[in-house]
C-alpha cells in the first residue's frame, strides 16, 4: 500500500518535511508544495535528506516553484517537477494520501 505524502510548510522553519522523508516507506512519494518547495533546493540540508532516500519517489509542484523564483536547474537531483494534473495523477496512482503540516 503505498502513499503521497504531501508536505507544505518550508523546512527551513518546520520539521515537517524531515519527518515525512524519515517516516516514508519504499514505493512512497513525497511531493512538496507551497513553501515545502524550499527544500528541493539543491545545496541545502533538506536537499541532502531528500538525495540520500532512494526509496521513495520525490516530486516539486512546478506552479509553487515558479511562484518563488525557483527553476528546474536550482533543485537537487531526484526531485521531479509535476504540474497540477501530475498532483492529480500522484494522487490516482497511491492508495492514500498523507498531508504533513
Amino acid at each position: 500500500m503505498s502513499i503521497l505524502h504531501t508536505v507544505n510548510k518550508s523546512p527551513f522553519e518546520k520539521q515537517s518535511l524531515s519527518s515525512c522523508v524519515a517516516h516514508a516507506s519504499h514505493g512512497d512519494a513525497v511531493l512538496m508544495i507551497e513553501d515545502a518547495v524550499y527544500g528541493a533546493v539543491s545545496g541545502t540540508a533538506a536537499a541532502a535528506q531528500l538525495e540520500e532516500n532512494k526509496n521513495i519517489s520525490i516530486y516539486a509542484l512546478g506552479p509553487d516553484l515558479n511562484a518563488r523564483g525557483l527553476g528546474e536547474a536550482k533543485l537537487a537531483e531526484g526531485v521531479n517537477v509535476v504540474d497540477y494534473n501530475g498532483f492529480v495523477e500522484l494522487a490516482v496512482e497511491h492508495d492514500k494520501t498523507q498531508s504533513w503540516l
